[in-house]
């Protein structure tokens, strides 16, 4: 017994020396470095809980596991021409404005539309907008937004339009292998930890190419290099799956985002949802085919129906029944919400009358 005793208390010993030692290191390193440089992943104080920002969409805020993309990191938004990659950045916008955040656009491509980023809720008067020249000019003026720790949101649209200045400088026949890979690369290893830093939320929009020669396997890729595929938390694929017509016309697209990618949650779910020329998402229609799938709204044949009430025959009127109706919207989104364990905003709470109007409603139709 003596013996082991003995064992025990020169692990003690041992143990006690180990962590003077790490102390005294975790103090120089504070000394060198500042508080907070390095902290236990279990610490309350520590900052590694990740906060997120709705989407815009309910549907992409279930898909990415966490309720909406996440701050201090960042996101690719990509696919092909025309599928909602730009709406859906702008919805993202709108919702850090909505909660009193600051937003910067870097418009690479020259292109945004000021009255479609207005219909779909961004407050284009304090949106700061930069239409740079060239590449190197675009990440300087993201970087110094993102450092500034003033800014919560900036969208890069895109990292195509990203030319290198040597690349403008030269002659159309030159050849440039590799510029805007290396550009990028060195442009992601600075801002990655001052993104992190200042919690701020970077976007940027890409473009498909095809690769050459491919014979198995998909020949899409972004462009950029890799370098955005490795640093970027979020990786989401917007694809446009159908049109929506109305009488013969086409008023907008049914769209599909698979997160190919995903830090903070399990990957490669899926969300479906409209986009509505000049307005953007359709919230109802998003809301409307969460409760049906869930089963908060009731579906026969063509009727849907709100807690026994029929609400609309066919998926336009349903839609169309929520427009008209936001207190019952809102209830029903609530109720979405708290099925799928995502938070519930405190105005939705107040809503008490909903599935009575529903009733009331449907009366007057029968009647």
């Amino acid at each position: 017994m003596g013996k082991e005793d003995k064992m025990q208390n020169g692990k003690a010993v041992a143990k006690e020396e180990r962590l003077k030692a790490l102390d005294a290191a975790l103090s120089q390193i504070e000394k060198q470095y500042g508080k907070g440089s390095v902290m236990k992943l279990g610490d309350q104080s520590s900052r590694m809980q990740v906060e997120t920002v709705p989407t815009g969409s309910l549907s992409l805020d279930i898909a990415l596991g966490a309720g909406g993309v996440p701050k201090g990191r960042i996101v690719e938004i990509y696919g092909p021409e025309s599928s909602g990659k730009t709406t859906v950045a702008l919805h993202m916008v709108a919702e850090v404005q909505k909660r009193g955040g600051i937003a910067g656009f870097i418009d690479a491509e020259h292109a945004l539309d000021p009255v479609y980023a207005k219909n779909i809720g961004v407050d284009v008067d304090n949106l700061y907008i930069s239409q740079p020249d060239n590449g190197e000019q675009a990440l300087e003026i993201t970087e110094m937004m993102v450092r500034s720790g003033a800014v919560d949101i900036v969208i890069v649209d895109s990292v195509a339009a990203l030319v290198p200045k040597a690349e403008i400088d030269g002659d159309m026949g030159d050849s440039h292998v590799g510029l805007q890979a290396r550009l990028m690369s060195q442009a992601l290893r600075k801002l990655t930890s001052i993104v992190s830093k200042t919690n701020c939320i970077v976007i940027f929009i890409n473009q498909l190419r095809e690769k050459i020669g491919v014979m198995f396997g998909n020949p899409e890729t972004t462009t950029g290099g890799r370098a955005l595929k490795f640093y970027a938390s979020v990786r989401l694929d917007v694809r446009r799956t159908e049109a929506l017509k109305q009488s013969g016309e086409v008023v907008g697209n049914h769209t599909r985002v698979k997160v190919v990618k995903n830090k903070i949650a399990p990957p490669f779910k899926e969300a479906e949802f409209d986009i509505v020329f000049g307005k953007g998402i359709s919230t109802d229609g998003d809301i409307l085919d969460l409760a049906a799938e869930c089963g908060i709204i009731a579906k026969s044949g063509a009727w849907y129906a709100y807690n026994d009430a029929k609400i609309g025959q066919g998926r336009e009127n349903a839609k169309q029944f929520l427009h008209d109706n936001p207190e019952i919207r809102d209830e029903v989104e609530m109720r979405v919400r708290e099925h799928y364990g995502l938070p519930v905003p405190e105005e939705f709470r107040q809503t008490e009358t909903g599935a009575e109007a529903a009733k009331d409603r449907s009366d007057l139709e029968l009647s």
